[in-house]
C-alpha cells in the first residue's frame, strides 16, 4: 500500500542506531506514524524537524502496518521557531495538543488552525478558540451558543464546569462562584484583553483536564503555562 501527502511534522523520536520514527498530520489522512530509515543522518536532520511542512511518501504490506516514510521539505520552519521563544513554546503546545488525536482520523480543521497559528504572531485568542476546536472534535465540544437554564442566547456570561454550557449572566448571578468566566470573544468574535486571555485558558484548561489529561494520566504541554503568561501580559 502507498499514498503521498503534504503533512506537518509534530514529533520525531529515535529508533534504533539509525532511524527514526516521525509523527505527521497528514492533509487529508490525519494523525499519522512511521519509520523513516537513516532519520538520524546529517542528511535529513534538518528536514526531521518538528514545525516544517513535508511531503511524505507511506508504504506498508499491509493498511495497519507502522510502515515507512520518504520525505521531501517543502517548507522549514523549525529554525525560525527555535530564534523565537514565543512561537516556540506556541508551536510545542500545539504540537503536544494534536498528539491527543487518534491515529488516522482526519481532522484537517485542527491542522489549518494550527499552521495559521504557527505562521503568524503568537496569538492568545487564536490559540484559545484552537483549544475549543481540538475539545469538540474529541467529541467533549463545550455548547457556548446559548444559556443552559434559561435558553437565551445573549450576555452569556459563565459556563458550567460539570456541562460545559454556557450561563447567562441573570442566571450565573447566584452560582458565580461555583462556574467558570466566559470571556465574549470565544461566545462572539471579538477583541481579548489579556485578562479575557488568562480566563479562557483557565476554561479550556479545566475541559482538557477534565477529559483529557486526567483521564488519560498524563501531565498538561510543559511549555502551555509559560506560554499563556506571556500571551496574557500582552
Amino acid at each position: 500500500m502507498e499514498w503521498t501527502g503534504e503533512a506537518l511534522l509534530i514529533g520525531v523520536r529515535r529508533h534504533g542506531e539509525t532511524s527514526v520514527i516521525a509523527d505527521a498530520m497528514v492533509a487529508g489522512r490525519g494523525r499519522y506514524m512511521g519509520l523513516i530509515r537513516g532519520g538520524r543522518s546529517s542528511k535529513l536532520s534538518a528536514t526531521l524537524q518538528p514545525g516544517n511542512t513535508v511531503q511524505l511518501t507511506w508504504r506498508a504490506r499491509l493498511e495497519d502496518h507502522l510502515g515507512t516514510f520518504t520525505v521531501e521539505l517543502l517548507q522549514g520552519r523549525a529554525a525560525g521557531l527555535i530564534a523565537d521563544r514565543k512561537r516556540l513554546y506556541l508551536a510545542q503546545t500545539i504540537f503536544e495538543h494534536l498528539h491527543l488525536l487518534p491515529e488516522r482520523d482526519p481532522h484537517d480543521r485542527l491542522l489549518g488552525m494550527a499552521l495559521q497559528l504557527i505562521d503568524h504572531d503568537p496569538d492568545g485568542a487564536a490559540l484559545a478558540r484552537f483549544e475549543l476546536s481540538l475539545l469538540d472534535e474529541l467529541g467533549f465540544g463545550l455548547d457556548l451558543t446559548n444559556c443552559a437554564a434559561t435558553g437565551v442566547t445573549e450576555d452569556l456570561t459563565h459556563v458550567s464546569p460539570k456541562s460545559g454550557r454556557a450561563v447567562s449572566r441573570a442566571a450565573a448571578e447566584p452560582y458565580k462562584d461555583r462556574l467558570l468566566p466566559l470571556p465574549s470573544f470565544l461566545a462572539a468574535r471579538g477583541n481579548a484583553s489579556p485578562d479575557d486571555i488568562r480566563k479562557a485558558f483557565r476554561l479550556t484548561g479545566h475541559f482538557l483536564d477534565m477529559h483529557l489529561w486526567s483521564a488519560r494520566q498524563i501531565s498538561p504541554p510543559p511549555t502551555r503555562e509559560p506560554l499563556i503568561e506571556m500571551l496574557s501580559r500582552e
